[in-house]
């Protein structure tokens, strides 16, 4: 194993936080190498530990998705005793990273002020739904509220049809990934004597940030974005099709794709014809456009439509379930799943960091830990900190 598959070896994490933006964060740091020890509530933990069924033994698979490489200590912020221990690892630690409530934690000297001032080369990470200020600050954000609240649900579903819920909580993961970047970020200054670091995450703002073109648009226009269904409001084509036995997905993403489209679908007159020629023109004829493509796609199955795109170096794929997506012999061919991994109770696969490094991906040094695992392991480690 090369030294850069855990670059943050030596790194300590304390991480406060449940549910997902948080533990997905500290998950990808200690994918790359950090000590993480996660803090949970004695005798009932993580939240999502009951997030099921799924379960695999006593943990659910919400659980084992984002708590990989980490060990787990039961203490309880109320308790003198275990209140102290935390304190005493915040001292060592390199980064605190929690998503409670602002003000939750300064009754017990664990809020970010109060940890900096002890330990000013630490970085925190405080995630919550709306920032530590301003007019809504003091509103919890679970991801499917914040998706209605940031406008997704309103540019999600069919044209005709209600605002619609993605099928994953998407700001959180998102809220984790930028949590860790930050993070990182803060960890570089600090490597290179700019100190530590107060990072204020709200999911509110990582959520319109992540609508990117949807979102500056209304910006820019000040008009309310539309549903477009499995379409696209820039981009023609760019949708889901129905082919004879089932359905895929046309991605044209420039005029010499679409040319190629139609050379392939033998008729390349149409690749030329002024009202489809540029993507813009294409927009205005949009339904022209699909209607065409939908009565060539009905006409013969799936299979037939994907190797002609492919041929054609045209960007298409199947409408695949998640079932089928997860058992991909691809994903396996370059290392994205480890196989059996014990956890509490049970023996389960699980994902690895979705990228590699020196072609390679970090190993699963830790199984997501049985609630309170390594309490003692914590204790005896930052006995004398």
């Amino acid at each position: 194993m090369t030294a850069m598959l855990r670059p943050l070896e030596g790194t300590v994490v304390l991480d406060l936080s449940r549910v997902l933006a948080g533990p997905y964060a500290t998950m990808l740091l200690g994918d790359l190498g950090a000590e993480v020890w996660k803090i949970e509530k004695p005798g009932a933990g993580d939240e999502t530990r009951a997030w099921g069924p799924p379960f695999v033994g006593r943990e659910s698979a919400y659980y084992l998705s984002v708590n990989r490489n980490k060990r787990s200590a039961a203490l309880d912020f109320r308790d003198a005793r275990d209140r102290e221990a935390i304190r005493r690892a915040a001292l060592a630690a390199d980064v605190v990273v929690e998503n409670y409530l602002p003000g939750a934690l300064a009754p017990y000297g664990l809020d970010a002020p109060s940890l900096r001032r002890a330990n000013p080369e630490l970085v925190v990470c405080s995630i919550t739904g709306f920032g530590q200020d301003g007019p809504y600050a003091a509103l919890p954000g679970y991801d499917a509220v914040l998706q209605g609240f940031i406008g997704l649900q309103s540019v999600t579903g069919q044209e005709d049809g209600p605002p619609t819920k993605v099928g994953v909580a998407v700001v959180d993961v998102l809220s984790g990934a930028h949590a860790a970047a930050a993070i990182l970020a803060s960890l570089l200054g600090q490597a290179r004597g700019k100190g530590g670091a107060h990072i204020d995450l709200a999911l509110f703002e990582v959520g319109v940030h992540a609508m990117v073109n949807v979102s500056q648009g209304a910006l820019t226009t000040g008009q309310p974005a539309r549903r477009h269904g499995n379409g696209h409001p820039h981009i023609v084509p760019y949708q889901t099709f129905e082919a004879r036995d089932g359905l895929l997905v046309l991605a044209v993403g420039n005029d010499e794709q679409w040319r190629r489209v139609c050379e392939a679908l033998d008729d390349p007159a149409r690749g030329q014809d002024p009202r489809f020629a540029a993507n813009p023109a294409r927009v205005l004829h949009r339904s022209d456009v699909v209607g065409w493509l939908a009565s060539r796609f009905a006409s013969a199955p799936r299979a037939h439509w994907l190797e002609r795109f492919r041929a054609a170096r045209v960007p298409a794929g199947a409408v695949r379930d998640v079932h089928e997506v997860v058992r991909d012999p691809a994903l396996a061919a370059r290392g994205m799943i480890t196989p059996r991994v014990r956890v509490e109770g049970g023996e389960t696969d699980l994902f690895a960091l979705p990228w590699c490094i020196d072609a390679a991906r970090p190993p699963v040094v830790y199984p997501p830990p049985a609630l309170g695992e390594h309490t003692t392991a914590f204790r005896e480690r930052f006995a004398d900190c």
